[in-house]
């Protein structure tokens, strides 16, 4: 698997594009949405009774429903390597399938017409064709104007490696109605899951709930967010089992933000599985579910860790490591 993400900050911009580039010959795939206001392209193809069974990217993008614009340009950059669903005798007659789902960043810039678009899908797609195996996190690509709860958020990734050698890995953009953060003490939820944390300072505590309060006004809106996510394993799974990891791995997403799935979410995770390390047996595929889990909800953590505090649009949306400083 490759990520590649692709940005525009600055006169009125605060958006991207990512992409997860399966390897040649695609992934498995499969999706669970689970929030009530999803925006989303091609996710019926991945229903485990449908056709398709592998795809070769999928995009996770800013811009709301406008930004799906973007895996049309992705879907032209696939065409061109001449990679998606054979449909005729000629190599280069293939029709690639992009799923791609969007959150809502719109206006956080400063300008609502800024969004992606196919061309900014293309770029994306083209760096996670020359990117190396270490992930841009924070504010890259659809992290780009991530917020939740007020709070800066933006792209993680986690990763683990199973006892049989499999590896389960996540990357999540969290941009959610719900918080990170525990009300009363400031520590990031996915931490105290893990019994992981020393609770903040409580002046600083304090502190930081002003400054969130204020980012939160500034947004001028009803909270509008949505978080992504897609799960991978170099297993071999079937198209219903990946649809199992995706869901089992909203699990991980509800443990480090609360609430999640709700209506002005559009929560989303894609499963994608490469086969690499052939079939799994029942036993280790209940271990990959609860892997995909564990690992969610480490990115997540990490995505808040590694966001930057944002000045754009007349408002500052300010980032965990400035207000706690960590």
């Amino acid at each position: 698997m490759r990520v590649g993400h692709a940005q525009r900050v600055g006169d009125g911009w605060l958006t991207g594009t990512t992409v997860v580039l399966a390897p040649p010959g695609g992934a498995v795939a499969a999706v669970d949405v689970r929030g009530g206001g999803p925006g989303t392209r091609e996710t019926d193809a991945l229903d485990p009774r449908n056709v398709v069974q592998r795809v070769d990217a999928v995009v996770l993008t800013g811009g709301s429903a406008f930004g799906l614009d973007a895996a049309s340009g992705v879907a032209a950059w696939l065409e061109e390597q001449g990679r998606g669903v054979p449909v005729g005798p000629d190599p280069a007659q293939v029709v690639p399938v992009v799923p791609a789902a969007c959150l809502f960043d719109l206006g956080r810039g400063g300008e609502w017409r800024a969004r992606p678009d196919a061309a900014l899908g293309r770029a994306a797609a083209s760096a996670a064709h020359a990117s190396g195996p270490e992930v841009a996190q924070g504010n890259v690509g659809a992290g780009t104007g991530a917020v939740t709860a007020g709070l800066k958020g933006g792209v993680g990734t986690a990763a683990t490696v199973l006892p049989s050698g499999t590896t389960v890995a996540a990357l999540t953009v969290v941009n959610a109605v719900g918080s990170v953060l525990d009300p009363a003490s400031g520590a990031l939820y996915g931490e105290l899951v893990d019994g992981r944390y020393a609770l903040p300072d409580a002046a600083r505590h304090a502190a930081a709930r002003e400054r969130l309060d204020r980012s939160r006004a500034s947004l001028g809106m009803p909270p509008l967010n949505t978080t992504l996510a897609v799960i991978a394993t170099d297993a071999s799974l079937t198209k219903a089992q990946v649809q199992k990891l995706a869901g089992c791995a909203h699990d991980g997403l509800a443990r480090a933000i609360r609430p999640a799935h709700l209506l002005h979410d559009g929560d989303t995770v894609f499963g994608l599985a490469t086969g690499a390390q052939g079939p799994a047996d029942v036993m280790e595929v209940n271990a990959i579910l609860a892997a995909g889990a564990d690992v969610l909800t480490r990115a997540v953590v990490k995505a808040v860790l590694a966001a930057e505090t944002v000045r754009a649009g007349g408002r500052e949306l300010p980032s965990y490591r400035d207000l706690y400083g960590r």
